[in-house]
């Protein structure tokens, strides 16, 4: 799928923190979302349909981010950003990217990746924001080989966008999450009320990812 060149219009800041909702370990993300710092971003993946408009309502409130992960439709419909899975295929999210290239300030994208291909892919689709994926041992993937910070690093200085480190982000791990990285993404990390990694997702450069959209 080609995308004519060009750039998209100003929007919403991108968020240094994440946290990413999931079926078994966090299926209602509200109350830890209203825990984390204004302006965190969430990535809401396997959440309850009707869950997600009320999701919606507290990131505008609360002026972060709200990435429906792998449902254009439902993205489009509560006028949201969406977040692609590293192999799922790309013809559902055509209305979603015709609503990008229309200047839809809410459309924002990001693509998970695991190596080359996934980044070939982010930058296929002209991606606001990669989450490259695992970068330490996790247990959402038992036994599954992590990148680790060396490749890891070598993997998003080829990006030509913002990366998010995701995977095993834990307060003993936060430290070693390499240069490259404009954000951090956790799950059971930012769970408990001293959200240690959530204070070192912030850089005293920035307080938002850089936005690009080559």
């Amino acid at each position: 799928m080609r995308l004519k060149p060009g750039r998209f219009p100003s929007r919403t800041p991108l968020p240094r923190l994440w946290l990413f909702s999931d079926p078994a370990r966090l299926p209602d993300p509200r109350r830890a979302l209203a825990a984390l710092p204004r302006g965190s971003g969430l990535v809401a993946r396997g959440v309850a349909a009707a869950l997600r408009p009320d999701l919606a309502r507290l990131q505008r409130r609360r002026r972060g981010v709200l990435l429906i992960g792998g449902e254009a439709r439902a993205a489009l419909a509560l006028r949201t950003g969406l977040h692609w899975p590293d192999r799922a295929t790309s013809l559902e999210m055509l209305p979603f990217l015709r609503a990008r290239r229309a200047g839809a300030p809410w459309a924002r994208l990001s693509v998970a990746a695991h190596g080359r291909a996934g980044l070939a892919r982010a930058a296929r689709l002209r991606a606001d924001l990669v989450f490259l994926s695992p970068l330490f041992p996790t247990p959402s993937h038992p036994g599954a080989p992590a990148l680790g910070p060396w490749r890891w690093a070598a993997l998003a200085r080829r990006a030509g966008r913002p990366v998010v480190a995701l995977g095993g982000i834990v307060a003993a791990t936060a430290g070693r999450v390499p240069p490259p990285a404009c954000g951090l993404a956790a799950i059971t990390a930012l769970l408990h009320r001293s959200h240690s990694v959530s204070r070192k997702s912030r850089s005293p450069q920035a307080e938002h990812c850089p936005s690009q959209y080559a």
